[in-house]
């Protein structure tokens, strides 16, 4: 099937579309049809890539089983090794590669397992003893632009805490304004205490709104300075009891303060602890000065101090995790972002390596025509082709007299050195000439002018263009003191250009003016422009001309009778109103074969730019780009419009069922740390508890004894994996714990439940006992000095306050479950305390004032706390969600990665054979030095469709050439699906040449010591035998005759990449020339030889018949005229020469079809029109796993 636009002088028009020949493809080429799908398609969205700075969150994100159990590997091994090797924002997109393969890793594990340490990023990261976290103060990012970033970053999420925290201080201190003035009023309103109570909410409000509405102009360190001035306020309240309901006990507030400071106020770890290790210490200072000479204060003061020791703790521990889980989300944003830059990168490799292929106008109408189709090619459509004909164009040929013998002359490195830098200025030249460079043939370089733009001058830029060749081939000889000349034909008229076959693409044209320019140039003379009457009626008279005489040298000219002319060299007519034509460029920059031409790009740093991105202006400005991609997410806020996406906003689950059950099955990386801090708290509770004890019925040993077992039974459960000696079941049991969301809740409820059972077990002693003591003995005990949990119900308040905060150290627990949790207990916290206070107030009815202030206190710090901790835990249980979505995009970034690379290699290996294409992806950034490299014994074909070009002359008069290319595309196709085979393992195509196939063996160095000695000989002359069968086969289906002429040689040649812009493998030496004209002067339908191939061949049990001895141009001239022989059969004793024992498997990777390759980059535009509909990215769908 053939898609084809006409593109006249002003604008194209379809053609239509002829008749399909029956398609036969194997399997493994119907499924490498489908790799086109994703290869083109980045040079559209490449500019759109541009446009978009930062990262966007993905409208649908998928997650599987085993990207699931990868992350749950990945976080126990860094548990059990104590440091962090996971995924970081630094990962490779360089495959890694086993022998004969360029190809990357598939398993999800094998990418992640390259990625550098997150702890690379940081400072000091911290050690994991047995799973737990160990704290370290200088947890912040090495770069000091990251650092910076980060804390812009997390400062939204620190403002909202702090003016949290300044509206929970100030509505409390508005209850306590109610309660002393109205609910239980003292007998003498204290003025000051109220007028300063006032004093502070307002503080506290306008603190709050001040955050709230210069959020945009507070810098970080900003917001810093007004968590402090938060912190002191409240400090100041508390030395100074200057306000209501601290004028007697202001530890309650105290509690609140240190978990404010921590948890909620936007001050960096070193600082909140500054700040709460001060306010502790100040506060007992003051304690035990008021009171040093009283005992029984003096245990209040040390129960107090272990009661706040505890709650530094539990805040040091909280804040570091939580950062920790924060910076862990930046990271991953920050590695969505990098992902996304690279895969632009990727994007740009791309688009370079199909514009290496094809023009970029050719890639466009291609993209068009496909951006209508279905997301699957149509089997009928696999052969398709994109042809595109030019009416009123000049074709320029250009040949390098004297190239051979320079070859000859020359080292490998020097002669594609010099190769490279003459072609690359050739492709400046026509460049500035507005010439389209279509190919290089060995030394042949052609060229049209009037594609894709039409040009009314084409045949005077033809012309400007040869005669600047001319003088830079004129150059290169005064350089290198040898004698070569460039010897250039063009002809006028139109083509059919477009790219043909399954392997090494090329751009071409065809028509029958091209082969008038070829031979033109055939039958011109060296340092002279040879044109034909159509190019002469074009120049319009501009130059002076002299008959050219060209049938006098070529037989094709002479049989079609075409006049031909010579340019007159630097003269110029200007007669008869004719314009004068400009004259040629002189280059500016002086020839050198060390030094590359001035403009010319490196072949080296294109094919750097199409492999490993070693480009030094990309990789040295990426961290930059990051940088600033990152500033523009925080200003889009891409996390909160993730959150917005994915996250249910009320009970903060996902969206999505199936991703909220994949969350369930996470290990919580810090769960052992919480469950360590909460069995810290459950000790400081029972020191609190062996200081003011409470009446009991059995030992307090006994009791402690017996949550102290229960703690360490979670423990136990919780921390077994981490010990080798622990039984496999455990072992096994603990890891479902932690892989399973339920059984971690369970675990952590248990906990939780131990710490509030403990610290409500002595009130519930009092309680019991306060029941069966009689009223008199009650007065007693509590008139008496004694101190217990009875006459003292604060010290259980405030242990109460310890065990709620138990809650907060669980950053993944649910948010609303630990609002259940703690109303729950608050609700028996207050009964409990109602009952304390009641048994108080009925024996001492003068301060029934005082103690129903003393509860209504108690009650509201329980009130601030369940806030406070819910607040907290709402905002980590996001986080920790967030965490989970930028992983798994990043997943999906990293996949598209890897998909693209291998699309590029496959690319690559269109252009280039495997093991060049595995050069340029093994070698070092710094490696400058061009690839060639010199065979002592290759086996050179060439193969010609016999009568193809006249069967095009008939289509070409009837206008059909578009059906005559679509049967040859069919005959190239056929050809190249040969090389899938494992027989032909060593049969590497160089090109196409018209209906000339060139193919040639024995090109890979690591194969050469594998095989014996002109094995791969044997296997080019088999190839060619397959070949003709293949034509004959094709002849069947099309009711067509053609036959296959065939020539091979042997000998040694040298192998390169060369081109500025389009990057080509070629090969050169007398051992390609003698190989063409074994096909030029052969007989259709046979294999023609040299007498020295022969021999090798006879060895080999070929049978070869004399031809006689022939005129072999370029050889006769010196050694006279070469024998030739025909190959005729092969023995069958020689059957096992195709065996394939001991060799590598067929070359089956990394093939695909242009047709393949361009429908991708449709899919891709439309990917991204979708990701900029939804404000986001869109996945890959991807059938889900459960």
């Amino acid at each position: 099937m053939v898609t084809f636009s006409e593109t006249t002088e002003m604008s194209p028009m379809e053609l239509h579309e002829p008749a399909c020949l029956p398609v036969t493809l194997s399997p493994g080429l119907r499924r490498k049809k489908m790799l086109w799908q994703n290869a083109v398609k980045h040079i559209i969205i490449q500019q759109e890539l541009n446009a978009q700075v930062g990262v966007e969150p993905a409208s649908k994100i998928f997650v599987t089983d085993a990207y699931m159990q990868e992350i749950n590997r990945q976080i126990r091994s860094k548990a059990s090794r104590g440091v962090t090797k996971r995924r970081s924002s630094t990962f490779r997109i360089h495959p890694s590669h086993s022998r004969g393969s360029t190809s990357t890793r598939n398993s999800v594990g094998g990418f992640f397992a390259d990625y550098a340490s997150d702890a690379d990023f940081f400072v000091q990261w911290g050690r994991t003893i047995r799973g737990v976290h160990i704290p370290t103060l200088r947890h912040t990012f090495k770069s000091k632009d990251l650092e910076r970033l980060y804390q812009q970053y997390s400062s939204h999420q620190r403002r909202n805490s702090l003016a949290v925290t300044n509206v929970i201080d100030a509505v409390a201190k508005l209850q306590i304004l109610v309660l002393y003035l109205a609910l239980a009023p003292e007998e003498v309103t204290d003025t000051y205490r109220c007028s300063m109570t006032g004093f502070f909410m307002v503080l506290a409000v306008a603190l709050c709104i001040i955050v709230l509405t210069c959020k945009d102009s507070m810098s970080p360190r900003w917001l810093r300075y007004a968590g402090l001035v938060s912190w002191m306020s409240q400090t100041v309240q508390v030395l100074g009891r200057l306000v209501y309901g601290l004028e007697i006990d202001p530890s309650w507030y105290v509690l609140f303060t240190l978990f404010a400071t921590y948890t909620l106020l936007p001050l960096p770890l070193l600082w909140a602890m500054f700040a709460g290790s001060f306010t502790t210490l100040v506060h007992l200072l003051v304690e035990v000065t008021y009171y040093y000479n009283d005992t029984v204060f003096s245990r209040k003061v040390v129960a107090k101090s272990l009661l706040y020791l505890g709650m530094n703790t539990a805040g040091f521990f909280i804040h570091y995790l939580t950062d920790h889980a924060q910076r862990q989300v930046f990271l991953e944003t920050r590695r969505c972002i990098e992902g996304r830059l690279k895969l632009e990168q990727e994007n740009q490799r791309q688009e370079r390596l199909v514009l290496s292929i094809l023009p970029r106008f050719v890639a466009l109408e291609m993209i068009a025509d496909m951006s209508s189709m279905e997301d699957e090619l149509n089997p009928q459509e696999f052969h398709k082709i994109y042809i595109h004909q030019y009416k009123n164009v000049s074709i320029l040929f250009a040949d390098i007299k004297g190239f051979t013998l320079l070859s000859m002359n020359l080292s490998a490195q020097e002669l594609v050195r010099t190769l490279n830098e003459l072609f690359g200025r050739f492709d400046h030249l026509a460049e500035e000439h507005q010439c389209l460079r279509i190919k290089i043939l060995g030394d042949c370089y052609y060229c049209v002018s009037g594609v894709p733009e039409p040009q009314r001058g084409h045949a005077r830029h033809c012309v400007e263009m040869g005669l600047a060749m001319i003088n830079t081939i004129r150059a290169v000889r005064k350089q290198l003191n040898f004698d070569m000349d460039m010897r250039i034909g063009i002809h006028s008229g139109s083509v059919l250009c477009g790219v043909l076959g399954l392997q090494k693409w090329q751009f071409d044209v065809w028509s029958w003016d091209v082969g008038i320019a070829n031979m033109l140039e055939a039958g011109g003379i060296p340092g002279r422009i040879h044109i034909s009457k159509a190019t002469l009626n074009c120049l319009g008279g501009i130059y002076k001309t002299e008959e050219g005489h060209g049938r006098d040298r070529n037989e094709f000219l002479r049989r079609h009778n075409i006049d031909t002319f010579f340019i007159c060299p630097d003269e110029e007519i200007n007669k008869d109103g004719h314009p004068e034509a400009p004259k040629h460029k002189k280059t500016s920059h002086s020839w050198s074969p060390e030094i590359p031409f001035g403009d010319a790009i490196d072949m080296n740093c294109i094919l750097a730019s199409f492999t490993n991105g070693s480009l030094p202006n990309i990789w040295q400005s990426a961290s930059r780009e990051i940088n600033k991609r990152i500033k523009h997410a925080i200003e889009v806020r891409s996390s909160e419009r993730m959150h917005k996406e994915h996250i249910t906003p009320l009970t903060l689950v996902f969206k999505d069922k199936h991703i909220e059950d994949k969350f369930s099955q996470m290990r919580d990386e810090m769960f052992n740390s919480n469950l360590f801090c909460s069995f810290i708290l459950l000790l400081f509770l029972m020191a609190a508890q062996a200081v003011i004890p409470a009446p009991r019925f059995f030992p307090a040993v006994l009791q402690f004894a017996v949550f102290l077992l229960a703690y360490l039974l979670l423990l136990l459960l919780a921390l077994a994996e981490e010990f080798k000696w622990a039984p496999p079941a455990l072992q096994q049991f603990c890891c479902w714990i932690h892989e399973n969301n339920s059984a971690r809740n369970m675990l952590t409820l248990a906990a939780i439940i131990i710490n509030f059972a403990l610290a409500c077990t002595d009130t519930i002693w009092c309680i019991i006992s306060d029941l069966n003591m009689d009223a008199e003995k009650a007065m007693a005990e509590s008139t008496s000095r004694s101190l217990s949990v009875c006459s003292y119900p604060e010290v259980f308040v405030l242990s109460g306050v310890i065990a709620m905060v138990t809650c907060a150290v669980f950053l993944r627990l649910n948010s609303l479950l630990k609002l259940a949790v703690l109303l729950l207990a608050v609700l028996l916290y207050t009964y409990l305390i109602h009952l304390s206070f009641l048994s108080l107030a009925q024996y001492d009815m003068t301060q029934r004032s005082h103690y129903i202030r003393r509860k209504g206190i108690t009650i509201l710090l329980m009130g601030m706390f369940i806030v406070s901790v819910f607040y907290n835990g709402r905002q980590w249980e996001a986080t920790a969600r967030l965490d989970f979505l930028w992983r798994l995009q990043a997943q999906q970034e990293v996949e598209d990665m890897r998909d693209l690379r291998e699309h590029n290699e496959c690319l690559l290996h269109n252009i280039l054979p495997v093991h060049v294409a595995r050069h340029f992806l093994e070698r070092s950034k710094n490696d400058e030095e061009l690839y060639s490299q010199s065979y002592d014994e290759v086996g050179v074909m060439f193969a010609s469709i016999a009568g193809f070009d006249e069967y095009f002359e008939q289509m070409e008069i009837k206008h059909e050439g578009v059906e005559c290319l679509r049967l040859l595309n069919e005959i190239i196709a056929g050809f190249d699906e040969l090389l899938e085979e494992s027989y032909f393992h060593y049969v590497e195509k160089i090109k196409t040449i018209g209906s000339c196939y060139m193919a040639a063996s024995g090109l890979a160095p690591d194969k050469q010591s594998s095989m014996e000695e002109w094995n791969h000989l044997s296997e080019l002359v088999l190839f060619a035998l397959a070949m003709q069968e293949t034509l004959r086969e094709i002849n069947r289906h099309s009711a067509k005759n053609f036959q296959l002429r065939v020539g091979i040689a042997h000998g040694p040649v040298v192998a390169g990449v060369i081109g500025a812009t389009k990057p080509q493998y070629d090969i050169w030496g007398s051992t390609v020339n003698l190989a063409s004209r074994m096909d030029s002067t052969g007989v259709s339908g046979r294999i023609q030889v040299p007498e020295a191939t022969r021999r090798i061949l006879a060895e080999w049990g070929f049978v070869l018949e004399l031809r006689g001895e022939i005129f072999i141009k370029g050889v006769s001239e010196s050694k006279g005229k070469v024998r030739t022989y025909f190959i005729s059969t092969i023995r069958s004793k020689r059957a096992n020469i195709s065996s394939t024992d001991g060799r590598m498997g067929g070359r089956t990777g990394g093939r695909m079809t242009l047709a393949g390759v361009v429908f991708g980059l449709v899919q891709a535009r439309q990917k991204e029109r979708m990701r900029e509909n939804n404000g986001g990215f869109v996945l890959t769908p991807c059938s889900l796993q459960c």
